[in-house]
């Protein structure tokens, strides 16, 4: 039995440690509190019990003391439990208050520790705590201490005379009087404050303002607010990225949206995963490919399905598919194919079926035959034309796309206009998405699709559809995503 105090990080989830992902894939509970971005709770096992304990400003889930009590109480269950607090347990996280409560009942813990929001909200803004020059220190206090002690311990007087940067975390209610005693105690009016609401995040916002001003500004929680020289300076590279502060609506099935989703990311949009897709395997027996001239790949999920969940009597390795040509749609069913020590000897110029039977070569004079592995419920232009210049084509299912259900949250955050662009990557995604959300809100969302046939799509179903890819790939739709949105 051991409980993890695990620092979560200010927010971005890339800033998880190595250890706190590690111990979160083998968690049997996950405490977590408001703080901890979602996708780290979702790394745990999907039977671990998940419980939110979170605090907000007015709003307590569970008093301290009960989060103490349900740590112990998983903990002497034998259960492994990861308590996932934002920035780091140690430093105003209250993990050394859970970490007695834990040896006191004898239950084994460990402290992971996480990268505090006292240095990377600042860092994420453009502003070094200490800077050659302009600081040479730092100090780190809290300006929300515990009402019951009836006193202060912050000496507001000693910290304006100390000079330096000033980081104050929790400070964003009390900003008004914190300043004011700053002043009083000696810091100048003039001096420099900035306060980072939500940093490290896709919302992230930067108030910049002096000790004079600041209190007049609307400081928000959870902000983290800088005073000193430093919080003049303006090095911003998180904000400055061309898709920052954007929302972008990801359609594709759960299993295909990763790719996608860490290049929207890191443009700096924040993505919203709306699958309107799920990807089911369909049982099917590879045939044996010995009679067959091509061997024909519409996507990197057939791809996958052939080779790796097939039903295989003979086996399927590189010897079966001797004297045989393969072809796939574009560079994302090929670069699937060469994962798996496959070269494709065909690949069209334009990325959709019809561009896949223009470039097909005519049969030989006996007839060839060709194999077609994709999605059962796929549009019948590429098996329909290869039939028409004279080849035997046998069609396999090997996966089918069923109706996703996505989270009810992020749906109703898509009707209340609270996104600007909706990506689709296929026909079906558009049908499926349309069924589950139904009426647009208005304005609609820019949309973008990933290449004509999806275009098409989306205009029968009432989508007005803003661009469709170049290049009909993910770069591509990546590609005119940026043209569309970052001005």
């Amino acid at each position: 039995m051991t409980v993890f105090l695990v620092g979560a990080g200010p927010g971005d989830p890339g800033l998880l440690t190595l250890r706190g992902a590690e111990v979160l894939r083998r968690a049997d509970v996950v405490v977590y509190d408001r703080l901890a971005h979602p996708s780290l709770v979702d790394l745990a096992p999907a039977d671990a019990e998940r419980i939110y304990v979170g605090k907000a400003p007015g709003k307590v889930e569970l008093r301290q003391e009960d989060i103490n009590a349900l740590l112990v109480e998983r903990g002497l269950a034998g259960r492994t439990v990861v308590r996932l607090k934002g920035g780091d347990p140690f430093v105003f996280g209250r993990g050394g208050e859970e970490a007695e409560a834990l040896i006191a009942a004898g239950v084994a813990f460990e402290v992971v520790p996480g990268i505090t929001s006292a240095i990377a909200g600042p860092a994420y803004a453009g502003i070094p705590v200490t800077h050659r020059g302009v600081s040479t220190h730092v100090t780190i206090v809290t300006g929300h201490e515990d009402p019951a002690k009836g006193a202060t311990d912050v000496d507001w007087d000693a910290l304006a005379r100390a000079g330096g940067t000033l980081v104050i975390l929790m400070g964003a209610g009390h900003i008004a009087d914190i300043a004011s005693r700053l002043i009083d105690g000696g810091r100048a009016a003039g001096t420099p404050v900035a306060a980072v609401r939500w940093a490290t995040r896709t919302d992230q916002r930067t108030i910049r303002a002096t000790l004079g001003t600041i209190a007049d500004l609307g400081v928000e929680s959870p902000s983290v607010i800088v005073v000193g020289e430093v919080a003049a300076l303006d090095m911003s590279w998180f904000d400055s990225r061309p898709l920052f502060g954007r929302r972008v609506v990801v359609t594709r099935a759960r299993e295909q949206a990763s790719e996608l989703r860490a290049r929207l990311e890191d443009l700096g949009a924040g993505v919203i995963e709306l699958p309107s897709i799920a990807l089911e395997p369909v049982p099917f027996e590879v045939p044996s490919l010995s009679g067959f001239t091509w061997l024909v790949f519409t996507s990197a999920n057939g791809v996958i399905a052939f080779f790796d969940e097939g039903i295989q009597p003979q086996g399927l390795d590189a010897r079966a598919l001797a004297g045989v040509k393969v072809a796939a749609i574009g560079p994302g069913t090929a670069s699937a194919l060469a994962m798996r020590g496959v070269r494709a000897d065909l690949i069209p110029d334009r990325f959709v079926a019809e561009s896949l039977v223009e470039a097909f070569p005519a049969p030989g004079s006996k007839g060839d035959r060709v194999l077609i592995a994709r999605a059962s419920e796929a549009r019948d232009v590429l098996p329909e034309g290869l039939i028409s210049k004279g080849y035997d084509v046998d069609v396999l299912s090997v996966y089918r796309t069923v109706v996703a259900v996505p989270d009810p949250a992020d749906v109703e955050i898509l009707r209340s206009g609270g996104v600007d662009c909706l990506t689709f990557t296929s026909s079906s995604t558009v049908r499926n998405f349309c069924t589950l959300v139904g009426k647009l809100p208005e304005p609609q969302p820019l949309a973008i699709c990933i290449g004509p046939v999806t275009a098409d799509t989306a205009r029968s179903l009432g989508i007005r559809v803003d661009a469709v890819a170049t290049e009909h790939t993910i770069d591509g739709l990546v590609d005119a995503l940026i043209a569309h949105l970052s001005d």
